[in-house]
């Protein structure tokens, strides 16, 4: 690909970052936002930069990047999960949290929590969490994931399975229009399977996009979960099933939660 020299500036500088946002490049080059996305646009289908909604990522020689990617998606809306998910959890619980990035934006949320017992196989929930002396982290062994952090295989199952917790927070790849919740690990399947097993209220974190995705490997019905918490449930058969199920559902807004 032949680069334009702002093309080429724009490499250089998510070289530099890891990362570029339209909005920062615009008022860098006095240029609208519009001829940055098509410098981006252009750059990513070339390969050069790695797209995320809003911005663009340097792609170094490791998969972290496409998880880095998914932690931009829905950012706003995941954070507001994660603060509506934290208002159900009470000081002094004991709680699973899975692997992915919204279930992260739940950790991030619980940091001022007090007395809670996280048992995780979420490397990068035990990184954040193990600073804040008022909650214990219990981390499972097994298969570290290169792409995203997450310990999958028999030894994380057994080690959940020594566990009966309060509540399990659980994200999902994927939510089919018939209610099954998806992932594309099978590995990772399992210990979520082993999660909701050993946890007396399961909240399923979830935002919009996840209605649109699919994934082969099926964790559950969405009928299992007893709270789901998104930013807005956008096929009306989950909204039936839910109801249906008796599965509480918490819709909310980025914006109400900035604000409250």
């Amino acid at each position: 690909m032949h680069l334009t020299k702002r093309q080429a500036e724009i490499v250089e500088i998510a070289k530099t970052r890891g990362r570029v946002q339209v909005d920062d490049l615009a008022s860098h080059f006095d240029i609208t936002p519009q001829t940055i996305r098509m410098d981006l646009n252009s750059l990513c289908a070339n390969r050069v930069l790695v797209r995320f909604h809003g911005g663009a990522l340097f792609p170094e020689a490791n998969e972290n990047v496409e998880y880095e990617a998914r932690r931009q998606i829905a950012a706003a809306e995941k954070a507001a999960i994660g603060e509506e998910t934290a208002k159900i959890i009470p000081d002094h619980s004991s709680l699973f949290i899975n692997i992915g990035t919204t279930t992260e934006a739940v950790g991030h949320s619980l940091v001022n929590h007090k007395g809670l017992m996280v048992v995780t196989n979420n490397i990068n929930v035990a990184n954040n969490l193990r600073l804040y002396p008022s909650i214990e982290v219990a981390i499972a062994g097994g298969v570290v994931r290169h792409s995203d952090g997450g310990i999958v295989g028999e030894a994380a199952i057994d080690f959940i399975n020594q566990f009966r917790v309060d509540y399990a927070v659980i994200g999902a790849s994927a939510i089919d229009p018939d209610g099954s919740l998806l992932d594309f690990d099978f590995r990772e399947v399992k210990v979520a399977q082993a999660i909701i097993a050993n946890a007396r209220h399961v909240i399923l974190v979830a935002d919009s996009t996840k209605y649109a995705r699919r994934a082969p490997v099926k964790i559950a019905r969405i009928a299992q979960v007893d709270t789901l918490i998104t930013d807005c449930v956008t096929e009306p058969s989950i909204r039936q099933i839910c109801a249906e199920g008796d599965v509480r559902v918490i819709e909310v807004s980025p914006l109400t939660s900035r604000n409250q």
